[in-house]
Formats: structure tokens, C-alpha cells, sequence
């Protein structure tokens, strides 16, 4: 049962589709989310995969461009896979049922509303702020 995900389930949906593959650990408690992208960079850190991490919860994550790395990071993970995880499936997103699904995107389309009329974002994200952007 995806216990730590039920809160993130509409973002993962599209990941998975995408090709994104996600382990859930079921060894022990494991607060950290952590994501090894094509093997040159990495994020560790406690956000979760929805927006609302880092606007509501205040949680935040450590992104790292370094190719040692990220390897380095890739096969602890897969260590940490092999010894206690399980891949999450689509399937098991839409296994639940249609009333279940329903309180989620409710509960989901509940909470985006509430960010966007109390414009809790605009207050914590100034305009001329930027993104990071590759190196060319």
C-alpha cells in the first residue's frame, strides 16, 4: 500500500507515465527523498514530489551537479533498493477505490485552491528570483 505516497499520488501518476521509475523503502522509517538524474546530478533532501512541500511545509532539498556524485549517491540507492524497497506501479494508483480516488483529488484541488486565493506562494517567491539553468 503506498502509505508515504498517498499524499503526492497526482503528481507520481504523470512521473510514472513519463518513464520516471519510484522506489518506496519498507525497511525502516525513511524521511528523505532522494533522486539520481541521468547519472550527472542529484537531490537529497525531505521535500516531497508535490509543490506544496516546500510552500507549505517548509521542507527543503540539496541539489548537487557533480558526475562522483551522483554515482556515488546511485549506488547506495540501489543498495537501499535491493535490501528493503519495492517499486511503486501505476496500477496500484488506480487499484484503490473510486470514492477513495475521488477524496484525493478533492482533497488535492482543495489545497491548490487554498494556495492560490490566499497567495501563499506570491508572499514567499519574489519575481526576480531565478532558477538555476544548465551550464551549455
Amino acid at each position: 500500500m503506498l502509505r508515504s505516497l498517498v499524499g503526492s499520488e497526482m503528481c507520481i501518476r504523470d512521473r510514472l507515465k513519463a518513464g520516471m521509475r519510484i522506489f518506496e523503502y519498507e525497511k525502516s522509517f525513511m524521511h528523505a527523498k532522494v533522486a539520481i538524474i541521468d547519472r550527472l546530478w542529484a537531490t537529497v533532501g525531505s521535500s516531497n514530489i508535490d509543490p506544496f512541500s516546500l510552500l507549505l511545509a517548509k521542507e527543503a532539498n540539496l541539489f548537487v551537479r557533480n558526475p562522483a556524485f551522483a554515482a556515488e549517491l546511485h549506488a547506495s540507492v540501489g543498495h537501499a533498493i535491493a535490501s528493503g524497497a519495492r517499486e511503486v506501479l501505476a496500477d496500484e494508483l488506480t487499484a484503490h477505490p473510486w470514492y477513495i480516488r475521488s477524496l484525493r483529488w478533492l482533497s488535492y484541488g482543495l489545497v491548490r485552491a487554498i494556495v492560490g486565493l490566499t497567495g501563499y506562494g506570491q508572499k514567499h517567491w519574489q519575481s526576480d528570483e531565478q532558477t538555476p539553468r544548465p551550464n551549455s
